[in-house]
């Protein structure tokens, strides 16, 4: 009879096998839990984020405002009035440096030299007349005097012969009279002549010269008009010209070679750089926290790379509504800038941070890397490897930096937020 064999030795090692699945589900599920635990506290630096130190330092409490540059003073060069068919010919190129004296704008001149040339021809007849008129009065004043002096040598001769009354006869006497008589009438038509004729020639040469006068008046002011055919710079500085509203609002464009010009229109200007001030748009609810007198840091976008100091010199007493869309409300600040820069230009966009006060020995973070966190502000700080959540208090807010208590100076935060980088597929 065969001996049975044993069978409890396959039932031990599955009771193995088992105890070992269960052991491995056992810290599966503990690893779970720990690292639920652990997420809960800590971040993971499983992706790498962009991070900057906090700052320690003094923090500038800024108000950030949109502007555009202007000078304070400007010299306009204005058309001349009084002169008619105004056209630009040449110019000098915009925003190019000129000096006092120097030609900027040139008009056609064509039509005043050609006024000239008529006007000298008027002037030149005008004083012909007036020579001949004097000619001759000149010759009808020499003829009255020879008829005068006839007149007068007539009379004498006549009175002559009446004196000689008492030695020829009574009839010789009596006509001796009748010629002395004659003479002394004869001598009245002449002088009263004499005085027509000059009166007359008087009369002739006054007219005459009107005319030369107004003539010469013509002629000078067809010259000064062809004189101001060139527009000179007043100062030195940078031309600008201005816009052409002969076309409307909506088509103006800034004077260029062929416009007309009417008189008196204010073609371009020279503004002093030196005064150069940026004009802000300032909110009402930062106008409330802006002194006269506040420093000012002052960027513009075509020179990013500069910073330039001002100080806000003047405020708008009440609020200007722009032409934007939909229409805003907002109050002008300028700010002069302390040494401008040769290469500004007026008009050119940018931004000036006023400064209202300033925290001494405060700590700063980017703007970037702070986060709400159940309702309260965060940062992110990297440590062992992770990112740690930490609780801080603001201080102050500026567009691009924080003023911050809750940190070490020197410690690295992260300008993006982790959890929501680790939630990602």
């Amino acid at each position: 009879m065969s001996e049975a064999k044993p069978v409890s030795q396959p039932n031990s090692r599955g009771r193995r096998a088992r105890g070992w699945v269960s052991l491995g589900v056992i810290f599966l599920v503990a690893g779970l839990a720990t690292v639920q635990a652990y997420r809960l506290t800590r971040v993971t630096a499983a992706v790498t984020l962009p991070m900057a130190p906090v700052r320690k330092g003094d923090f500038s409490v800024i108000v950030r405002c949109r502007g555009e540059l202007k000078a304070l003073r400007s010299r306009q060069l204005v058309a001349p009035v009084n002169v008619p068919d105004l056209r630009i010919v040449w110019q000098a190129p915009p925003a190019s440096a000129v000096k006092a004296g120097d030609v900027v704008v040139r008009f056609d001149p064509s039509s005043a030299k050609q006024q000239l040339q008529e006007k000298e021809a008027a002037l030149r007849q005008a004083q012909a007349t007036l020579d001949q008129a004097v000619a001759q009065a000149r010759t009808t004043s020499e003829q009255d005097k020879l008829d005068l002096a006839n007149s007068r040598y007539s009379v004498e001769k006549a009175r002559l012969e009446a004196s000689k009354q008492e030695i020829v006869s009574a009839l010789q006497g009596e006509e001796n009279k009748i010629d002395l008589a004659l003479a002394e009438e004869d001598l009245k038509v002449k002088q009263a002549g004499a005085s027509l004729h000059a009166a007359s020639d008087a009369a002739k040469i006054a007219s005459a010269t009107r005319n030369r006068d107004h003539a010469q008046a013509d002629v000078d002011l067809t010259k000064k008009r062809l004189s101001q055919m060139d527009l000179a710079a007043p100062s030195s500085g940078v031309i600008i010209y201005l816009p052409n509203y002969s076309q409307g609002w909506i088509n103006a464009k800034p004077f260029q070679v062929g416009d007309q010009v009417w008189g008196g229109a204010a073609i371009a200007e020279i503004p002093d750089l030196s005064t150069l001030q940026m004009e802000g748009k300032i909110e009402e609810i930062d106008r409330g926290r802006i002194t006269v007198g506040d420093a000012a840091r002052v960027h513009v976008d075509s020179l990013p790379e500069f910073t330039f100091q001002a100080k806000v010199t003047l405020f708008s007493p009440l609020t200007e509504q722009s032409f934007e869309w939909p229409p805003t409300s907002s109050f002008r600040g300028f700010a002069q800038i302390q040494k401008p820069d040769p290469r500004l230009r007026p008009g050119m966009n940018g931004s000036m941070d006023i400064e209202i006060s300033k925290i001494r020995g405060a700590l700063s973070v980017p703007s970037k890397a702070v986060f709400t966190r159940n309702g309260k502000p965060v940062v992110f700080v990297n440590a062992k490897g992770g990112y740690q959540p930490v609780e801080i208090q603001i201080l102050a807010r500026n567009p691009d930096e924080v003023a911050i208590h809750g940190v070490n100076a020197g410690a690295m935060v992260a300008l993006a937020d982790p959890e929501k980088k680790e939630r990602k597929p």
